[in-house]
């Protein structure tokens, strides 16, 4: 199956034994999402981006219902507004509505087979939902085998895997694909990577820089 960046990077942010959300810390899930979101609107053409203008290229749906939901959000209300608002502006906007855009990934994942949905009782009291991966389906390993290919085995990363390397950079969510040794090892490789890219420089950078600022203000409550 072949799967778009929102929905590999839900995968990377899923146990795969619990199907539980990894710990992580503040937003970086939320902003993630979003980055990865842009991207694949930015790799079907419909916007282009640098580190400080996000700019709509063609308003024209791509038949996927995430996708066009978010791209009628780019497009709607006044253009000269939209205008002035920077790359890092739409990632933290478009992070506001992470928990709904979450829940259609997770749902297209287990129509498609890929994850299981469970209903469960925490404490035997509060509803809790998971999504652990389904028996004899791969995708999962595959997304983190691609990724650790890249970084450890210098294999060539297409232009996906490059931006989302810099995405998993930039939000902190290496230590899903490497241990620490390992990353510690492929720190150079990481930063080569997630430079290899314009859009992966521009969009993850602006991300980076959203997280860093959340977590400072964070840090002072």
């Amino acid at each position: 199956m072949s799967l778009t960046m929102p929905e590999e990077i839900l995968l990377l942010l899923l146990d795969d034994e619990t199907g539980k959300p990894v710990g992580l810390p503040g937003p970086a899930g939320d902003l993630a999402l979003a980055g990865a979101i842009l991207m694949e609107l930015a790799l079907a053409g419909r916007i282009d981006t640098d580190l400080d203008r996000l700019v709509l290229v063609q308003k024209r749906p791509t038949g996927d219902a995430l996708l066009d939901s978010v791209l009628a959000q780019l497009a709607a209300g006044d253009a000269a507004v939209a205008a002035e608002r920077t790359s890092r502006w739409w990632i933290q906007d478009i992070a506001k509505s992470a928990p709904a855009l979450r829940a259609q990934v997770l749902e297209r994942l287990v129509d498609a087979g890929v994850l299981r949905r469970i209903e469960d009782r925490f404490l035997w009291v509060f509803p809790e939902r998971r999504y652990p991966k389904a028996t004899g389906r791969a995708e999962t390993a595959e997304v983190r085998r691609r990724l650790r290919g890249v970084l450890l085995e210098d294999e060539i990363p297409d232009p996906r895997d490059a931006l989302l390397i810099g995405l998993a950079r930039a939000t902190g969510l290496v230590p899903l694909v490497l241990s620490e040794e390992e990353q510690a090892q492929a720190a150079a490789r990481v930063e080569q990577v997630a430079g290899l890219e314009e859009l992966s420089r521009s969009l993850s950078a602006a991300t980076r820089d959203v997280y860093a600022a959340l977590l400072r203000q964070g840090a002072m409550h």
